[in-house]
């Protein structure tokens, strides 16, 4: 039985005897080679970049990549679009640290 699954991105579709679930960030990817599984999301890192970011307003896209005969989501994009930033690293976006540590008061 498979975990819960808590990220924005996942749909799943019950209602009277459905069984849709779909990653809507894997879908939006056109680019993606490799169809999505629900196993996928077991291992994502998304949910927890979600979490970590000092940034709520953040764009992310992702595709499926096949590592040693599995596969695994992998972010390629990350974007803060309050300053419209793209960001090497989701987790910390360099303009929205500078402004909050402006509102905490400086130099702590």
């Amino acid at each position: 039985m498979n975990k819960p699954v808590n990220c924005r991105y996942f749909y799943g579709d019950y209602f009277r005897g459905k069984n849709k679930e779909e990653c809507r960030l894997i879908a939006a990817n056109q680019e993606n080679q490799h169809p999505w599984k629900r196993s996928y999301c077991d291992s994502c890192p998304v949910p927890e970049i979600l979490i970590a970011s000092n940034t709520r307003e953040l764009a992310l896209e992702a595709k499926v990549a096949k590592r040693f005969l599995r596969g695994q989501i992998e972010v390629t994009f990350a974007v803060c679009t309050r300053h419209m930033v793209e960001l090497s690293d989701p987790r910390h976006c360099p303009q929205c640290a500078a402004e909050q540590q402006a509102l905490s008061g400086g130099d702590d």
